[in-house]
């Protein structure tokens, strides 16, 4: 099907019959109805958003291959990414994406800039390893449109930090990278879209059968970043038929069927091109492409579009508030933060009674550990540098953003 198709837009205002004795209603020639109010947030999306971040920090400790399957989180962000674009781009394309840009950066720049130092503290000497061209990789901490530039090894064996320390924090990197990306191609993704809406769907499959196989290979980190645009574009683009109502025209047996038949073989792929890491689907792009992809149709064929949490969901409304509050902020410091536990982990060694009583516990569970003390040390960074993500919205800076304050005083958080 390669019709154009025009997005769901709402009903006309209906114009309201004259009273007798009372003068009668502006015409629409004299006055224009007001303009209908955007819904607030969808908390639904909020939800699977919280779920993607807290899976991408599990499986940065424990590493199980398996919960690439279980959950996608990275095919599920960017797919309520480019829903969130799609809703943006009502309003003029260049003022949105100076708006997505304008968010990004600045929490990235607070990265780098404490980052970025501790490797040349370290003995960090890009200027003899790679020339004068390392100035120029260097302006990829500022606008991320290539991978930015770090030592593989840093420090020294026995060091406080790990010597690959660098390239684990530099790692979720990578998704900035694809955001940006996404986000400078979306204007014209979407008109595409919205044109032929079923090519463009599926035209990143085709791309990443093609560069992410090894059919055609292009070198260098230009070659990565085309293949992430290629695994997770149909993601991208499978939020625009969310918010344009068109996901929910195909019948959902109809959408269920084929979602579990492109995930069926996104797993007989991975089957034949098993890794080092078994069934992590992160190195294998075709099979995570298309898992992602019908894991994504499926989730939003039955996206219940809640304004309020339900039920017992409702008691956890302030954690997933802040966690999408601060979800730039969660993603780009979880893995400096996981290397962080460890060191506070072996700290228990030296405390008289448990480290000669307990230590054969805290070995064998050090990576629970690991999960334990995580998150208040990311509570820790949100409070600590959390604001300035509000700043690059051009909100007042807020220290802990739950919503709370939104809430009437003691009113239900959900019906």
């Amino acid at each position: 099907m390669t019709s154009s198709y025009t997005p769901a837009v709402p009903p006309p205002h209906p114009v309201p019959a004259p009273v007798p004795g009372q003068p009668a209603a502006p015409s629409s020639e004299t006055a224009a109805p007001p303009a209908p109010k955007r819904p607030g947030r969808d908390r639904y999306l909020d939800l699977l958003r919280a779920v993607a971040l807290v899976r991408v920090v599990v499986f940065h400790i424990f590493g199980w291959a398996w919960l690439t399957v279980v959950f996608p989180s990275m095919g599920v962000m960017f797919a309520l990414a480019g829903s969130l674009m799609a809703r943006s781009l009502d309003r003029p394309a260049p003022a949105v994406v100076r708006a997505r840009l304008r968010r990004l950066l600045p929490p990235m720049w607070a990265f780098a800039a404490v980052v970025v130092p501790v490797m040349f503290a370290l003995g960090w000497k890009p200027l003899k390893e790679e020339g004068i061209w390392w100035f120029i990789k260097l302006g990829c901490y500022l606008l991320p449109v290539g991978a930015p530039p770090y030592p593989w090894e840093s420090g020294s064996e026995g060091g406080f930090l790990e010597v690959s320390w660098a390239d684990q924090a530099v790692g979720p990197l990578w998704y900035i990278r694809a955001y940006l990306w996404f986000v400078l191609a979306s204007p014209l993704l979407l008109k595409a879209f919205r044109r032929m809406p079923w090519p463009t769907l599926l035209a990143p499959l085709g791309l990443t059968a093609v560069f992410g196989t090894g059919l055609v290979t292009v070198p260098g980190e230009t070659g990565e970043g085309l293949v992430d645009f290629a695994v997770f574009g149909s993601c991208w683009i499978l939020g625009f038929a969310h918010h344009d109502g068109l996901l929910k025209k195909v019948p959902r047996y109809l959408a269920v069927s084929l979602a579990a038949f492109v995930m069926a073989f996104g797993l007989w792929w991975a089957s034949a091109h098993l890794t080092e890491e078994g069934w992590n689907l992160d190195e294998i792009p075709l099979a995570q492409a298309t898992w992602s992809l019908g894991f994504c149709v499926i989730l939003l064929q039955y996206a219940p579009s809640w304004q309020q949490f339900p039920g017992r969901l409702a008691r956890l409304d302030s954690v997933i508030t802040l966690a999408n509050n601060r979800a730039v902020t969660i993603y780009l410091w979880h893995n400096v933060l996981i290397m962080a536990t460890s060191p506070l982990i072996d700290q228990l060694w030296t405390v008289p009674w448990v480290g000669d009583h307990l230590g054969t516990y805290i070995s064998s569970s050090y990576a629970e550990l690991m999960l334990v003390l995580v998150w208040p040390l990311l509570a820790l960074m949100i409070l600590a540098v959390g604001w300035v993500e509000d700043v690059a919205a051009r909100r007042s800076p807020r220290l802990w953003p739950t919503g709370a304050s939104r809430r009437p005083r003691n009113a239900p958080a959900s019906r």
